[in-house]
Protein backbone atom coordinates (compact mmCIF):
# COMPACT_ATOMS: atom_id res chain seq x y z
CA UNK A 1 0.00 0.00 0.00
CA UNK A 2 2.70 2.47 0.86
CA UNK A 3 6.72 2.32 0.59
CA UNK A 4 8.79 0.42 -1.24
CA UNK A 5 9.44 -3.67 -0.90
CA UNK A 6 13.24 -5.14 -2.68
CA UNK A 7 12.82 -8.66 -3.47
CA UNK A 8 16.32 -10.54 -3.73
CA UNK A 9 18.92 -13.31 -3.00
CA UNK A 10 22.26 -13.64 -2.10
CA UNK A 11 24.91 -15.75 -3.73
CA UNK A 12 27.40 -17.95 -1.51
CA UNK A 13 30.15 -15.36 -1.44
CA UNK A 14 27.32 -13.12 0.12
CA UNK A 15 26.86 -11.42 -3.29
CA UNK A 16 22.93 -9.13 -3.60
CA UNK A 17 20.56 -9.92 -6.36
CA UNK A 18 17.55 -7.87 -6.60
CA UNK A 19 14.92 -9.99 -8.31
CA UNK A 20 12.78 -6.36 -8.28
CA UNK A 21 11.48 -3.66 -6.62
CA UNK A 22 7.41 -3.24 -5.73
CA UNK A 23 6.00 -0.28 -4.79
CA UNK A 24 2.50 0.86 -4.04
CA UNK A 25 -0.16 -1.12 -5.60
CA UNK A 26 2.45 -3.97 -6.38
CA UNK A 27 2.07 -7.25 -5.06
CA UNK A 28 5.44 -9.93 -4.99
CA UNK A 29 5.61 -13.20 -3.54
CA UNK A 30 2.91 -14.84 -4.96
CA UNK A 31 4.12 -17.56 -7.86
CA UNK A 32 5.02 -19.79 -5.05
CA UNK A 33 1.46 -20.39 -3.63
CA UNK A 34 0.53 -21.80 -6.95
CA UNK A 35 2.89 -24.55 -6.52
CA UNK A 36 3.46 -24.73 -3.21
CA UNK A 37 6.73 -23.82 -2.72
CA UNK A 38 9.12 -21.53 -0.44
CA UNK A 39 10.07 -18.11 -1.83
CA UNK A 40 13.99 -18.42 -3.15
CA UNK A 41 14.56 -14.87 -2.37
CA UNK A 42 14.23 -12.19 0.43
CA UNK A 43 11.84 -9.46 0.86
CA UNK A 44 13.30 -6.34 2.21
CA UNK A 45 11.58 -2.85 3.07
CA UNK A 46 13.31 -0.28 1.31
CA UNK A 47 11.33 2.41 3.02
CA UNK A 48 8.52 2.83 5.60
CA UNK A 49 6.27 0.73 4.43
CA UNK A 50 2.23 -0.98 4.89
CA UNK A 51 2.01 -3.79 3.50
CA UNK A 52 -1.13 -6.26 2.89
CA UNK A 53 -0.45 -9.48 3.56
CA UNK A 54 -3.24 -12.71 2.21
CA UNK A 55 -3.80 -16.01 2.82
CA UNK A 56 -3.71 -18.47 0.53
CA UNK A 57 -6.59 -19.43 0.48
CA UNK A 58 -8.08 -16.14 0.60
CA UNK A 59 -6.09 -15.10 -2.17
CA UNK A 60 -7.40 -18.70 -4.24
CA UNK A 61 -10.77 -17.50 -3.03
CA UNK A 62 -10.44 -13.27 -5.03
CA UNK A 63 -9.29 -15.23 -7.64
CA UNK A 64 -11.86 -17.41 -8.32
CA UNK A 65 -14.77 -14.81 -7.39
CA UNK A 66 -13.54 -12.03 -9.58
CA UNK A 67 -12.42 -12.95 -12.86
CA UNK A 68 -10.99 -9.49 -13.98
CA UNK A 69 -8.18 -10.03 -10.98
CA UNK A 70 -7.64 -13.22 -12.12
CA UNK A 71 -7.01 -12.49 -15.71
CA UNK A 72 -4.67 -9.59 -14.20
CA UNK A 73 -2.71 -12.10 -11.81
CA UNK A 74 -2.06 -13.83 -15.23
CA UNK A 75 -1.14 -10.65 -17.44
CA UNK A 76 1.12 -9.86 -14.20
CA UNK A 77 2.44 -13.22 -14.25
CA UNK A 78 3.44 -13.29 -17.65
CA UNK A 79 4.73 -9.88 -17.64
CA UNK A 80 7.30 -11.39 -15.19
CA UNK A 81 8.41 -14.09 -16.85
CA UNK A 82 8.98 -12.13 -20.12
CA UNK A 83 11.06 -9.38 -18.04
CA UNK A 84 13.11 -12.44 -16.02
CA UNK A 85 13.49 -13.81 -19.78
CA UNK A 86 15.00 -10.41 -20.57
CA UNK A 87 17.20 -9.94 -17.70
CA UNK A 88 18.44 -13.57 -18.20
CA UNK A 89 19.44 -12.77 -21.31
CA UNK A 90 21.52 -9.41 -20.51
CA UNK A 91 22.93 -11.02 -17.43
CA UNK A 92 24.60 -13.67 -19.84
CA UNK A 93 25.79 -10.90 -21.98
CA UNK A 94 29.41 -10.30 -21.14
CA UNK A 95 29.53 -6.73 -22.14
CA UNK A 96 28.57 -4.49 -19.04
CA UNK A 97 27.40 -1.50 -21.28
CA UNK A 98 25.10 -3.80 -23.14
CA UNK A 99 23.68 -4.84 -20.11
CA UNK A 100 23.76 -1.53 -18.71
CA UNK A 101 21.95 -0.21 -21.53
CA UNK A 102 19.63 -3.22 -21.37
CA UNK A 103 18.40 -2.26 -18.03
CA UNK A 104 17.97 1.30 -18.68
CA UNK A 105 15.75 0.74 -21.34
CA UNK A 106 13.71 -1.77 -19.60
CA UNK A 107 13.39 0.83 -16.98
CA UNK A 108 11.92 3.50 -19.69
CA UNK A 109 9.75 0.91 -21.43
CA UNK A 110 8.15 -0.41 -17.80
CA UNK A 111 7.25 2.97 -16.76
CA UNK A 112 6.20 3.67 -20.26
CA UNK A 113 8.37 7.34 -20.35
CA UNK A 114 9.54 9.57 -22.97
CA UNK A 115 12.34 8.37 -25.51
CA UNK A 116 14.10 11.56 -24.65
CA UNK A 117 16.34 11.37 -21.35
CA UNK A 118 15.06 10.67 -18.04
CA UNK A 119 16.10 10.47 -14.37
CA UNK A 120 17.07 7.18 -13.48
CA UNK A 121 15.94 5.99 -10.13
CA UNK A 122 18.38 3.89 -8.96
CA UNK A 123 21.72 4.40 -7.18
CA UNK A 124 25.07 2.71 -9.19
CA UNK A 125 24.67 -0.02 -6.45
CA UNK A 126 21.05 -0.66 -7.85
CA UNK A 127 21.71 -1.07 -11.14
CA UNK A 128 24.95 -3.88 -9.99
CA UNK A 129 22.54 -5.43 -7.60
CA UNK A 130 19.97 -6.16 -10.82
CA UNK A 131 22.31 -7.19 -13.22
CA UNK A 132 24.87 -9.35 -10.97
CA UNK A 133 27.63 -6.52 -11.44
CA UNK A 134 30.14 -5.25 -9.17
CA UNK A 135 29.34 -1.34 -8.74
CA UNK A 136 32.79 -0.09 -9.43
CA UNK A 137 32.11 -1.92 -12.94
CA UNK A 138 28.85 0.05 -13.19
CA UNK A 139 30.63 3.29 -12.18
CA UNK A 140 33.43 3.25 -14.54
CA UNK A 141 30.64 2.24 -17.42
CA UNK A 142 28.76 4.48 -16.55
CA UNK A 143 31.36 7.05 -17.10
CA UNK A 144 32.23 5.19 -20.74
CA UNK A 145 28.64 5.79 -21.26
CA UNK A 146 28.79 9.01 -20.64
CA UNK A 147 32.17 10.08 -23.37
CA UNK A 148 30.41 7.92 -25.50
CA UNK A 149 26.44 10.31 -24.77
CA UNK A 150 24.74 7.40 -24.49
CA UNK A 151 23.96 9.08 -21.14
CA UNK A 152 24.38 12.00 -18.84
CA UNK A 153 25.68 12.22 -15.01
CA UNK A 154 24.70 15.73 -13.76
CA UNK A 155 25.19 16.38 -9.90
CA UNK A 156 25.70 12.30 -9.04
CA UNK A 157 22.33 11.90 -11.15
CA UNK A 158 21.90 9.31 -13.87
CA UNK A 159 19.49 10.34 -16.89
CA UNK A 160 19.21 8.05 -19.63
Amino acid sequence: MEGKVKMCCYNDEGRIFIQGLFGPGKSFGEPPLFINETYPACAMAESDSVIYKLSKDTLLKLLTEYPDLQMKFIVNFAKRIYDKANTNKNIVNPNPSDRISGFLNRYKKDNNLSPNRVLIPYTRQQIADFLGLRVETVIRTLLKMEKEKKVEIQKHKLYF
